[in-house]
């Protein structure tokens, strides 16, 4: 039974880490690098990450900077940023790339502020769906009669708070990043 609650935390903890990711990757008006994360540039045939082919700065709040190593690369990773499609055309001089982000306008704000929720509401949805698998695997167990029915109720308790504990961070997550969306 303790096998089958650790391993029930350790997938909702990856469930909380791919919402801190998704998160990060939000463009909320502010500079930030994990926005170009998932870009990949066709380097010599291969899908190869920008941070991996050129220096990726900010310089401030609103602008982060990319320059390749190589200057072959500059129209490739260009390419790929407009491939994306994250929301930001990128501004070529020759030697470095500009990602210029505007300021949110109450309209986006809003309509990211969704999204968080959207979010929020799948990772409570994939919680859920590991409590349910837990539970499972020990009225399996019950069947089985390698634990009582005690134990089965002492079980889903366990469960049940384990899973109110992480719903009630992903509404903490959701709610910081809605609070900081709303103050840029």
């Amino acid at each position: 039974m303790k096998k089958t609650i650790d391993d029930m935390k350790a997938k909702m903890e990856k469930t909380l880490d791919v919402l801190a990711d998704e998160f990060r990757t939000l463009r909320a008006g502010r500079a930030n690098p994990a926005i170009i994360d998932k870009v990949n540039v066709d380097y010599y045939g291969v899908p190869t990450p920008i941070n991996q082919l050129a220096a990726v700065n900010v310089p401030d709040a609103r602008t982060i900077t990319i320059q390749p190593w190589d200057a072959g690369t500059l129209k490739s990773i260009e390419r790929a940023i407009n491939e994306a499609e994250i929301g930001i055309n990128p501004q070529n001089d020759g030697k470095i790339i500009r990602l210029v982000f505007p300021p949110l306008n109450e309209e986006r704000r809003k309509e990211l502020s969704r999204d968080v929720s959207k979010m929020g509401e799948n990772s409570k949805v994939a919680v859920r769906s590991i409590r349910r698998d837990a539970v499972e695997k020990l009225k399996a167990m019950k069947k089985a009669s390698e634990i009582t029915e005690d134990d089965l109720k002492q079980g889903e308790k366990k469960i049940q708070d384990i899973t109110d504990k992480y719903c009630k961070q992903i509404d903490t997550m959701s709610a910081d990043k809605t609070k900081e969306i709303m103050e840029i």
